[in-house]
């Protein structure tokens, strides 16, 4: 048989590069005979460059950048022909920062600006930004700066939201200068706007620790970002993805394509999808949210083109049977379920590996 293996991470224990080994490790194990195509996927949050990188090859450019609460942080920008991907995870990420001291209101994007600027010294035509993942709520005022836009007060544009409170004008032709000719492509799979109850902060706040009691406040901060800068763009789709990353990339004539999309066609999803017997995909938590533009729900559609199975292994399923063939998922697997979640979070490639073997036993004839 050939499987195609293609899961996402499973947040806080494996990246995607790493959950579809630990897959492989496991279904050789009951089937040494079978062919398997490894394909780690990713949805434009972290894992972006990674995932991209182990399937497409090209160059690793190593650059230190500033991290959300202005520390430096070590990031990468993937060149390969024409095209440069950057993931704004690496610079902004919620996951450099640890839970006790987050400071989403003073969090800056500054350091995905220096990302971009590498991208485009490289000599890159094409930029592709992942967004997701984000610890930051600034509207992408800090990328901004660090291509060139300037503001009044002069420091304005990178003291995260905070900093917006004060703003007077924003001047973006030095910016728009910057990457001028550079075909910048917002990869993300949020259509939110950048304002209000359905923008950046009001749902993705506070997960990033936006208090509830500063919702209202914090988005009156981007408000004032968008009224000076570009107040119609600040009600596109995407606008609102990585606490408004999306917007700026908007405002410098950026495009927004859903992350997913962009990782499936750079890989060919569909044409390995057609070469396979079986499509393998998972993720940390398959649950109602899977459904909504998230890799498994991608890949299990790519299998259903291709008149393939699908299936899913994660560490917890917490959709029944009905929901997860609406998602075009014929059956899933739990890690938990197998071994424990005490014993899963202690040795997760071994856990997923041992969950795959079993899973192999049923599905490889």
């Amino acid at each position: 048989m050939r499987i195609l293996i293609a899961p996402d991470k499973f947040a806080g224990t494996l990246t995607a590069v790493q959950a579809a080994e630990a897959i492989a490790t496991g279904w050789r194990r009951h089937a040494p005979a079978d062919e398997l195509d490894l394909l780690p996927m990713a949805d434009g949050g972290p894992g972006f460059v990674d995932v991209l990188h182990s399937s497409l090859g090209g160059d690793l450019l190593g650059v230190t950048v500033t991290g959300p609460l202005g520390e430096q942080v070590p990031g990468s920008v993937l060149v390969r022909d024409d095209t440069a991907y950057v993931e704004s995870a690496q610079a902004c990420g919620l996951h450099l920062v640890p839970p006790a001291d987050r400071r989403p209101e003073a969090a800056t994007t500054y350091g995905v600006g220096e990302l971009v600027a590498a991208a485009v010294d490289a000599g890159a035509a094409r930029v592709v930004v992942g967004l997701g993942g984000s610890g930051t709520n600034d509207g992408g005022a800090g990328l901004l700066a660090a291509l060139g836009a300037t503001a009044r007060p002069d420091d304005a544009l990178r003291g995260g939201a905070l900093g917006l409170g004060m703003l007077e004008e924003v001047d973006l032709a030095p910016a728009r200068e910057r990457v001028a000719g550079v075909e910048l492509v917002a990869a993300s799979d949020v259509d939110n706007p950048l304002l209000g109850l359905t923008g950046a902060t009001s749902v993705y706040g506070p997960q990033k620790g936006v208090a509830a009691d500063r919702l209202q406040a914090v988005d009156l901060l981007l408000e004032r970002l968008a009224e000076v800068a570009d107040p119609v763009t600040a009600r596109a789709r995407g606008a609102g993805a990585a606490g408004g990353l999306g917007y700026a990339l908007l405002l410098l004539g950026g495009t927004r394509t859903p992350g997913l999309d962009v990782v499936s066609d750079a890989v060919g999803l569909a044409d390995r999808a057609r070469r396979a017997d079986l499509v393998v995909t998972g993720e940390g938590a398959f649950d109602f949210s899977s459904g909504s533009g998230k890799v498994p729900y991608g890949v299990a559609q790519a299998a259903a083109e291709a008149l393939q199975p699908c299936i899913a292994l994660a560490g917890k399923v917490l959709v029944g049977s009905r929901e997860m063939r609406t998602m075009g998922v014929e059956s899933a697997y739990a890690v938990v379920d197998l071994v424990g979640e005490e014993a899963s979070f202690a040795d997760p490639a071994g856990s997923l590996a041992a969950l795959a073997e079993r899973t192999a036993r049923t599905w490889s004839r």
